[in-house]
């Protein structure tokens, strides 16, 4: 299993995981242009993805949509495209993956991160929660992959001109994983078995890279676990690339 991270951030998010042969898209935000431009980087015909899944409907995971209406659409919440709802904790395949949508706690309608599994590796893809149910970690343990948000140090968030009702929003059971969350979350759930994390949906404003893998990395101290941050504009790539 490999994956592709071509845009994460408030800006817009979109992801592929591959998996012998199979494709499958997670959210499609960000603009059509630099959305095009990635899949032309990384050698990938729209038609040939297999499966869009959609965590939520907040415009920065659903924006371009219309591009990829035509593809089986998986959501948790109505779309106004043909689409297959999906339920937490109720898996479903894509020919030979197994995919588990996991509640999140977003201000959105309904919100899930997924489970995605070949058979022979794990991924766990989660953004935009407030925070994760102690119930859903057996869930979450031992991954290969981990692309887990990391969206903002407090300290650094209050420090922002950004209106109190937003900071508020923000660090609600309805808003985002701060540094410290996503540590604490990795802290418990990595085992041997895991390779790498990718720490996702970083803010801009209210965060940075270095605090981001410093605050990570003093919960996930296995250095054998590749530490990286994914970009707003840039494809980051993992997993088996081979």
């Amino acid at each position: 299993m490999k994956f592709s991270i071509l845009a994460s951030g408030s800006k817009g998010n979109c992801s592929i995981v591959e998996s012998n042969g199979v494709k499958i898209m997670i959210d499609c935000g960000t603009t059509k242009k630099y959305l095009t431009h990635s899949f032309d980087s990384i050698d990938i015909d729209v038609d040939t993805v297999n499966a869009v899944l959609i965590t939520h409907d907040h415009s920065d995971h659903t924006s371009q949509l219309k591009l990829f209406h035509h593809l089986e659409v998986y959501s948790p919440t109505p779309l106004p495209y043909e689409h297959q709802l999906v339920e937490a904790y109720v898996p479903f395949t894509i020919e030979h993956i197994t995919i588990t949508p996991i509640q999140t706690s977003h201000d959105a309608g309904d919100s899930v991160g997924y489970i995605i599994e070949d058979g022979t590796s794990k991924l766990v893809y989660i953004t935009d929660t407030g925070y994760i149910r102690d119930r859903d970690l057996k869930y979450l343990a031992s991954a290969d992959f981990y692309i887990m948000e990391s969206n903002h140090d407090p300290e650094l968030l209050m420090e922002t001109s950004r209106p109190y009702f937003i900071k508020r929003r923000i660090l609600s059971d309805a808003g985002h994983l701060s540094n410290h969350d996503a540590g604490t979350i990795l802290g418990k759930v990595v085992s041997d078995q895991t390779k790498e994390i990718v720490l996702a949906h970083m803010s801009e404003q209210a965060n940075n890279e270095q605090v981001a893998l410093n605050t990570v990395r003093s919960f996930v101290k296995d250095t054998r676990i590749k530490l990286s941050v994914a970009k707003q504009y840039e494809i980051i790539m993992g997993g088996n690339q081979k």
